[in-house]
């Protein structure tokens, strides 16, 4: 029955490998459930980590070595305050993702000698580990330590340094087959063309990333971008943020997703390589601050089969209607879009939503509308006549709208309009994405009260202002605010919670079955 248990607990949890929170609530239900998550979110621990949880990782970091290692730097570095205690878990073992970038960027804040450094390393760097991710700095010779190349032998994703050390790449090019995605990342103007090796030497390569800084071309990238032709057949995603070098794109005939950004919006360059491109399998388009001619001639050139389009121009926005015409007379397929709305293409975007009747989100940007559109004068964006257009021409499928970077709220009379109007359809989700942190409370109390009253009447679903992390909504932090400083507000929870903080506890054991019941159809249904 134990057995039968974790089978059945293991694929739940899987599910939730991306919700951390979740998972950590997971933590504290039984010691089963705890050897079944442990894993799971140490697969992956570089991730989100702030100032404290890089010093409260290292601590469990050095934990692991031997206890005169151990004693040693908490004799030279008082921040280790575990010295002399042996972890419950060998947490190590249970990375899939090595990130030794993050590693040396801690080790560097806080270890100054390279002995302990290097006894860090060793931890990660060694013949019984395995790895699916790589991160690879170019900090030092990590082919030197012992069992490094069978630790990287089976790795799925790289991402390195353009100019990676001669003998990593020369490492990582014999013993790495099977890597499925690349990200190339440089700070100058020119890559290690052994790159091209590695690429050839790979087994269906899926991914390609190159992420410049200003990069100004270079031989060496073309060198790169004509290796890719060898898997011409099984790349399916490719990025570069500047104008390719070559027409490497054009062979990419089963290329699913692009990725086209301007490392520098402000330099007008040509992007001659991609004008006349076709891609008949492309589904996902996102574009930055590319020509508009290029972007159009891509659409109409590509756009049958696409579903989502996502792009941004910070210099010129004169030819946004033309955009807008292209997408509803070529994509009639599309589900998700982020542009700049303007209220002079207004009938334009009335017949987008007319024609594009598999539409699900909408994200505006707000930001942009602002520091192009009004480049003299900040007036304020045109809720009533965009909330109209949503209410009177949305397609079934689409009410999820999201309205990023601004600190300009619609009126309360304008969304109590525009509620009344959505009435008798599907719920709207409306998400608000802030320009900062620093927000506005004023006008929240009657705003809770609007959007409170239009939940139970079922025309609201979900109604929220958030920074970068939509888990953090803005006005659930201010009706926190306002329950602390007034008790009698507490409503809704428990009053066993609020008199006993201890069922804090036994409220996250709740909160971890309530995940495991929303699963449970996928094994008793």
């Amino acid at each position: 029955m134990s057995i039968l248990y974790r089978d059945i607990l293991y694929p739940i949890f899987e599910e939730l490998q991306y919700d951390k929170k979740s998972l950590a609530s997971c933590l504290r239900v039984n010691k089963t459930w705890c050897e079944i998550v442990i894993p799971i979110l140490w697969r992956n621990p570089w991730e989100h980590l702030t100032l404290r949880r890089k010093k409260l990782l290292l601590n469990v970091i050095i934990s692991h070595l031997s206890d005169g290692a151990r004693t040693s730097i908490n004799q030279h570095f008082g921040f280790y305050t575990n010295s002399y205690k042996r972890p419950l878990f060998n947490y190590i073992s249970f990375c899939r993702h090595l990130n030794l970038g993050v590693i040396e960027n801690v080790m560097n804040a806080y270890i100054q000698y390279e002995e302990f450094r290097n006894d860090i390393l060793r931890l990660f760097i060694n013949e019984n580990a395995e790895y699916t991710h790589l991160y690879m700095p170019n900090y030092r010779d990590y082919h030197l330590f012992p069992g490094a190349e069978q630790c990287f032998s089976e790795i799925k994703f790289l991402r390195c340094i353009g100019k990676v050390k001669d003998n990593t790449l020369s490492m990582l090019t014999r013993t790495c087959k099977s890597i499925k995605e690349l990200k190339f990342y440089t700070y100058g103007n020119d890559y290690n063309c052994g790159i091209a090796k590695l690429i050839e030497n790979q087994k269906g390569l899926f991914s390609v990333n190159f992420l410049n800084d200003f990069y100004d071309g270079g031989s060496s990238r073309k060198i790169i971008e004509n290796s890719l032709i060898k898997h011409a057949d099984t790349i399916q995603y490719f990025s570069i943020c500047e104008q390719p070098e070559t027409k490497v794109l054009t062979s990419l005939v089963n290329l699913r997703i692009l990725e086209l950004i301007s490392a520098n919006p402000y330099i007008e360059l040509r992007w001659d390589n991609i004008k006349d491109l076709t891609l008949p399998s492309l589904h996902t388009l996102i574009a930055s601050s590319i020509p508009i001619n290029c972007l159009i001639n891509l659409i109409e050139r590509s756009g049958r089969k696409l579903t989502k389009i996502y792009y941004h121009h910070n210099r010129s926005v004169i030819d946004n209607k033309e955009i807008i015409q292209a997408i509803y007379q070529n994509c009639p397929n599309l589900m998700y879009l982020e542009f700049l709305y303007k209220n002079e293409n207004s009938i334009d975007f009335e017949k987008l939503l007319i024609n594009c009747q598999y539409l699900k989100r909408l994200d505006f940007c707000i930001y942009f509308y602002y520091n192009v559109y009004n480049v003299h004068h900040r007036s304020s964006f045109p809720w009533d006549n965009l909330f109209n257009i949503l209410a009177k021409s949305s397609p079934p499928s689409l009410f999820e709208f999201v309205f990023k970077f601004t600190n300009d709220n619609p009126k309360l009379e304008s969304l109590k309009l525009f509620f009344d109007n959505w009435e008798g359809r599907h719920p709207i989700s409306l998400k608000f994405k802030k320009e900062s942190y620093h927000y506005d409370e004023s006008g929240y109390d009657g705003l809770i009260d609007l959007i409170e009253k239009y939940k139970k009447k079922g025309v609201v679903k979900k109604f929220i202002h958030y920074d970068y992390d939509e888990d953090l909504d803005f006005l659930e932090i201010y009706k926190a605010k306002k329950a602390i400083n007034n008790p009698e507000s507490v409503g809704n929870i428990p009053e066993n919670v609020v008199n006993n903080p201890e069922n804090i506890v036994k409220n996250s054991e709740s909160k971890a079955t309530s995940i495991l019941s929303r699963f449970k159809k996928i094994f008793f249904n």
